[in-house]
């Protein structure tokens, strides 16, 4: 038996070449993976985790993006004080009114 790849004459029961490395007919036959398809494969595998991985992360964050959004909503909320004086609507932190410059209660 020889090579496919380099021509080194090999023992018949060779499963890979003792030159350069190649896979025979006889390791394909057997289902024997060469280094370079398992290496492609455990690369695949750990794609495919990452692809999850970051699916699983991305609504996470779209979830926390809208808690936070929502958060910040509910605080920027502009609440109001009437002036007892002039009927006036100032934002809640005026102390004073800014129509008739009374102090708020």
């Amino acid at each position: 038996m020889f090579c496919s790849n380099c021509g080194k004459e090999l023992p018949e029961d060779a499963i890979f070449c003792t030159k350069c490395g190649m896979r025979t007919s006889k390791g394909a036959e057997a289902g024997i993976r060469t280094p370079m398809e398992e290496l492609r494969e455990a690369f695949a595998k750990m794609g495919q985790e990452m692809e999850k991985a970051f699916t699983i992360a991305g609504k996470e964050m779209e979830k926390a993006f809208k808690t936070a959004s929502e958060d910040i909503k509910g605080k920027n909320a502009v609440t109001t004080i009437v002036c007892a004086q002039c009927g006036g609507k100032n934002l809640a932190d005026t102390v004073f009114c800014t129509k008739c410059g009374k102090k708020l209660s």
